[in-house]
C-alpha cells in the first residue's frame, strides 16, 4: 500500500511536506536575475503520439523547433500523461492528484456547450503561481468547467483566456466563435465548415505571442494548451501544399464524423509542422527579449495519438512507436507521452532521462523550481522532478504510479519499477484479472507474465485497491464496492 504524500515525504527525510523543498539542495536560479523567479511556458500538444516528433524518431512530420527543444534542454522517455484522454488529463496536470483521487476523471458534456467543472477553491497550478506574482494565461483548449461555472479559467487562476472552453466545440478548427476570458468573440470568415479564413491555430499563437510581450518584465505562466493534432483534419492551404502528394491517399467524406478531408495524411502531418512552426516563434520571441535563459519551457502531449477515426491512419503514421494501442487505452500507446523541457543555465543541454513521472508531478516541480514549494498542496500526489531536470540533488522517486479510467470499458493500471499490471472491461467484468508486463523485456506489453508472478499481481491489486476513492461525479462500480 502506498504512503500518503505527507508520510511519503517524511520517510524520505523531508520534515513536514507543506513546507518543505520538494527537490534536494533546493532551487539555484543560475543567470537568473537577483529574485527574479523564472518565466513557465507549459506548450500542450492534443493527441500527438509519443513518437510523433523528429526527436522521439518521427521521420515523415517535419519538427524542427520541438527538435531544438530538446537539443537545447531535456527529453523524458518515461513520462506519462494524466489519463488516456483529455479533460482527466488536464485535470490531472492542474491539479496534481491522480485519476483516482482526482475531481475530473472522464470525459463528461455539459450542454449547451463545456464539461464538468473543477469545484470553486480548487488550488490549480495557475492559481498557486498567481499567488506567487505571476501573470497566468492560458490560449487554446480548457475543457474544465462550461461557460459560467466553477471551472472556468478565470475561476480556476487563469487572468487571461482565449480558446475553446469546450472540447466538442474545439473539434473544427475554423470556429465561428471562441471565448476571451468570460465573453463570446465572433470569428469572421468562418461559417463553421471544413475551411475559413482564420484557423485557429494562428490565433492561438497571437494571442500567444502577446501574452508574453504584455508581461516581459514580471514572472508569466503561459499555458499553451493547442488543438493539434486533435481532429478534425484541418489545416490552412500553405501548410497543406509542403506534404500534399508525398503519399497515397484516400479523401475521406466525413460521413463518419468530423470535417472531410480530401488529403488527409498530408493534412495531419501539416497540422503538426504548423504546430511546431508556432513552437518556433515563441522560441524566437523570448529569445527577441532576452528572455530564454529566465523561462522554463515544456513540451507535452496530453495522451496518446488517436485511433482510426475521421480520415486520421494509424497504421501510415504508427504514433504509438513501440507502445501497445492508443488514445483511450491504458496501455503504453494511449498514455505514455512525449515530454521536454529546456531552461538555458538550469538544465544541461542534449540530455534524456528515464527518469519516470506523469502530469501529477508538474505541479510540485513547477512550484518547487518558482522557488514556492511550500505551496504545495500536502494531499496531492505529485512528487517534484526539479532534480531529475537540473541534476541538483536526487529526484523523489514513485513506489508505484497509478492510473483509474472508467471509460473505455473501465480499466486501471499500476507501473512499480520494470513491472505494469492492467485491469480491463471492468464495467462488464468487475472481477477482471490482472495483467502483468515486465516493461524492460517487452516494451509493447505482449507477454502477460501473470501466471508467473502471483506475487506482484497481488502487489498490484494492493495498491489498485488502496488508490482508488470513489467520486459521485464518476462513479465505477467495479471499483466503488
Amino acid at each position: 500500500m502506498s504512503l500518503p504524500r505527507r508520510e511519503f515525504l517524511k520517510a524520505a527525510g523531508r520534515a513536514g511536506a507543506g513546507a518543505a523543498m520538494l527537490s534536494v539542495g533546493g532551487p539555484v536560479f543560475g543567470r537568473l536575475p537577483a529574485g527574479r523567479k523564472p518565466n513557465i511556458i507549459l506548450i500542450l500538444a492534443d493527441d500527438l503520439g509519443y513518437s510523433q516528433l523528429g526527436c522521439y524518431g518521427e521521420k515523415r512530420i517535419k519538427t524542427p523547433s520541438v527538435d531544438r527543444l530538446a537539443r537545447q534542454g531535456v527529453r523524458f522517455t518515461d513520462a506519462y500523461s494524466g489519463s488516456p484522454v483529455c479533460a482527466p488529463s488536464r485535470c490531472v496536470l492542474m491539479t496534481g492528484t491522480h485519476t483516482g483521487h482526482a475531481q475530473i476523471r472522464d470525459n463528461k458534456e455539459i450542454q449547451p456547450e463545456g464539461q464538468g467543472p473543477l469545484a470553486e477553491g480548487t488550488a490549480t497550478l495557475p492559481a498557486l503561481l498567481k499567488a506567487e506574482g505571476y501573470a497566468t494565461g492560458a490560449v487554446g483548449k480548457w475543457g474544465l468547467g462550461f461557460p459560467g461555472s466553477s471551472g472556468e479559467p478565470g475561476k480556476q487562476g487563469i487572468d487571461y483566456f482565449f480558446g475553446y472552453n469546450c472540447q466538442r466545440h474545439a473539434h473544427n478548427h475554423y470556429p465561428t466563435y471562441l471565448w476571451r476570458n468570460d465573453v463570446r468573440v465572433s470569428i469572421e470568415g468562418n461559417d463553421g465548415g471544413s475551411t475559413g479564413r482564420t484557423y485557429a491555430g494562428d490565433l492561438f499563437e497571437q494571442e500567444a505571442l502577446a501574452f508574453i510581450r504584455r508581461n516581459k518584465d514580471i514572472p508569466f505562466f503561459l499555458f499553451y494548451a493547442s488543438t493539434i493534432p486533435h481532429l478534425a483534419l484541418q489545416v490552412p492551404e500553405d501548410s497543406l501544399a509542403e506534404y500534399r502528394g508525398l503519399w497515397p491517399e484516400a479523401p475521406y467524406d466525413g460521413k463518419n464524423g468530423y470535417q472531410p478531408q480530401s488529403n488527409p495524411r498530408a493534412a495531419y502531418a501539416a497540422m503538426v509542422t504548423r504546430l511546431d512552426r508556432s513552437v518556433g516563434r515563441i522560441l524566437d520571441l523570448l529569445q527577441t527579449l532576452r528572455l530564454e535563459d529566465e523561462t522554463i519551457v515544456l513540451f507535452a502531449s496530453d495522451n496518446g495519438e488517436t485511433f482510426r477515426v475521421g480520415g486520421y491512419d494509424p497504421d501510415f503514421f504508427r504514433g504509438s512507436g513501440p507502445f501497445r494501442d492508443k488514445k483511450g487505452s491504458v496501455y503504453e500507446g494511449g498514455i505514455r507521452v512525449p515530454l521536454i523541457a529546456r531552461w538555458p543555465g538550469r538544465i544541461r543541454p542534449g540530455r534524456t532521462t528515464d527518469h519516470v513521472c506523469a502530469f501529477q508531478d508538474l505541479l510540485p516541480t513547477l512550484l518547487d523550481a518558482a522557488g514556492a514549494a511550500s505551496r504545495v498542496p500536502s494531499d496531492i500526489d505529485g512528487l517534484s522532478f526539479l532534480p531529475a531536470l537540473t541534476e541538483k540533488g536526487t529526484p523523489l522517486e514513485h513506489p508505484h504510479l497509478y492510473m483509474e479510467f472508467p471509460g473505455y470499458g473501465g480499466q486501471q493500471m499500476v507501473r512499480f519499477g520494470r513491472w505494469k499490471a492492467v485491469r480491463r472491461n471492468l464495467l462488464k467484468n468487475p472481477g477482471a484479472a490482472i495483467e502483468l508486463y515486465d516493461l524492460t523485456a517487452d516494451i509493447g506489453e505482449t507477454m502477460d507474465c501473470s501466471a508467473v508472478h502471483s506475487d506482484l499481481v497481488e502487489k498490484a491489486r494492493t495498491i489498485m485497491r488502496a488508490e482508488h476513492r470513489p467520486s459521485k461525479d464518476f462513479p465505477f462500480p467495479a471499483l466503488d464496492r
